[in-house]
Order: structure tokens, then sequence, then C-alpha cells
């Protein structure tokens, strides 16, 4: 067996990371969403990255649906579902406190993986990759096809989120309820409304997430707890609120643990990540890119 070599093995653990990193980067992103508009730390957006996984599974291998069909019905489901939760947990409750409505979202994350488990059992699913099973060789470093399909559907993400916050009228509402909630009420904004965009907006990211990883990671019922916490990571490294704080700091967090995984050991890749977090926070309390005044008007 030839032996990979040392530049080999270090664009080896770059796309792993960057592919873990950016599926950290969505989780972190639809945390950041929600955050801006309601100031909600949302505990069940790792359920939508499961949902997102296991839906896909069952469009593709149960209903045999064209891969592009299975994909987008799975994000609409997901998506309908982060709806429902707003309008029948979110919305409801009268002069709610934030704490009180965190709470619900982690009986919520209880519920969803209740669902899941009763739906779909206790064993992992299997996705085919989306293109194949070939990988790329790049410089003695094999690179699998869904590693650029996870990269490709982040960018676009990203590009998508950018050009609705920036460009469209919806997103410019968002934007305002971000600054301040009480005087984008008064010029006639539906905060209401822009809280049910923001959760839907949440739950497509995190099931775009779910449906891209699944050919790499497997998915099951329990896999979306682990996932907030690494997204709520990226989210908090890169200054809550943040928009492109909570990309780079999940790519940072995700390179980081591959390559503590490749050159020192997998079983301290977990910790290395969170000592980073800490160390980080130490230093800068209001992460990367976050500062005080910035978390005060809360912009993507």
């Amino acid at each position: 067996m030839e032996k990979i070599s040392l530049t080999g093995q270090i664009i080896q653990y770059l796309f792993t990371g960057v592919t873990v990193g950016s599926i950290y980067a969505l989780v972190g992103l639809g945390f950041n969403i929600i955050y801006n508009v309601t100031e909600i730390i949302n505990f069940a957006q790792g359920e939508f990255v499961m949902l997102g996984g296991l839906l896909m599974v069952f469009c593709s291998t149960t209903l045999h649906l064209a891969l592009p069909v299975a994909f987008v019905l799975a994000v609409a489901m997901v998506t309908l579902v982060g709806a429902l939760m707003e309008r029948l947990t979110i919305n409801p409750l009268k002069n709610a406190t934030v704490l009180t409505l965190i709470i619900v979202t982690i009986a919520v994350s209880i519920l969803l993986k209740g669902i899941a488990m009763f739906v779909w059992g206790k064993d992992p699913y299997v996705l085919p990759p989306f293109s194949g099973n070939k990988p790329i060789f790049l410089m003695g470093a094999a690179v699998q096809t869904q590693t650029l399909w996870v990269l490709g559907l982040t960018l676009a993400v990203v590009v998508l989120m950018t050009f609705f916050f920036k460009k469209t009228r919806y997103g410019k509402a968002m934007l305002a309820c971000a600054d301040n909630s009480e005087a984008a009420r008064l010029v006639g904004i539906k905060v209401k409304t822009m809280v049910l965009i923001s959760f839907a907006l949440s739950a497509a990211i995190g099931a775009v997430a779910g449906a891209a990883v699944t050919p790499i990671s497997l998915m099951e019922y329990d896999r979306g707890a682990l996932l907030a916490l690494k997204g709520f990571g990226a989210a908090v490294l890169g200054g809550l609120g943040s928009f492109y704080g909570a990309v780079v700091a999940g790519l940072l967090l995700g390179v980081i643990e591959s390559f503590c995984a490749g050159f020192v050991s997998s079983g301290y890749k977990d910790a290395v990540a969170l000592l980073v977090l800490l160390l980080v926070l130490f230093l800068k309390p209001s992460g990367l890119f976050g500062n005080v005044e910035a978390s005060k008007i809360k912009k993507f």
C-alpha cells in the first residue's frame, strides 16, 4: 500500500476539516438568524439538521425520488416543521421572557428527537453520495465527491442569504427587526411575520446541512444534539449574531478538529476545539468578529 506524503495528509485533513466545518457553519447560521430577530437561542436547530438528513433518506431510498426532487422535498418539509414550531410554540406565548422561550425550544428539541426515534428507530441510516463513490485524487489526497457537494451547498447558502438580507424587502425588514424590533414595528414592519420567516429560514438551512452531510457521516435520531453543540460553538466563537463570523468560526473549528484527529488523536479533537473556543472567549468574550456595539445592534 502506497504511503501518503505529508503534503497529501495536510490536503486530506484540510478538505475533511473544511467539510465538517461547513456543516458547523450552516448550523451556526441557523442559530444567528433566529437570535438576531428574537434573541432566542434555538436549541432545536440540531434537530432540523437531523430531520433534513432522515427525510432525505426517506425521499431518496424509500420513495425512490430523483435526487433533486428528494432534496427539495426534504428541505421543504423541514422548513414547514420550523414554521409550525414558531406558530405552535413561540407565537402563542404572550409576554414570555427570553429564558422561557429558550426552554420551549429545548422541549421542542426533545419532542422532535422522540418523534424521529419513533418513526425511524435508533439505527443510523445510509444515503449514497450525490454523484458516486469515486474519489478525486489531489496531490496524493483522496477527496470524496460528496465533500465538493457540501462545500458547494454551503457557498450557495451563504450567497443566497447575503442576497436575501441585502437586496430583498423581507431581508431588509428582518435586519430592521434585528436592529430594533420596536422601531421596526412602529414603521409598519410585521415583526411576528419576520420571526416566522426566521424560524423557516433556519430550518431550511439546517435541512440543507443534514441532507448534505448524511452520505458522509450517516444520520440517526440523536445526531442533532452534537451538531447543535458544535454549531452553537461556531456561532459563539464567531460572535453571536455575526453572519460571516459563524461561517469563519465554523470552518476554523472543523479544520482544528481535523488536524488534531490526524496528527494527534481523534480522541482529543473535541477537547482541542473546545479549548480554542474557551481561549478565544477568555481573550475576546464577544467572539472573533463581535464587539459590544455590534452585539447591541445585532448586524447580520
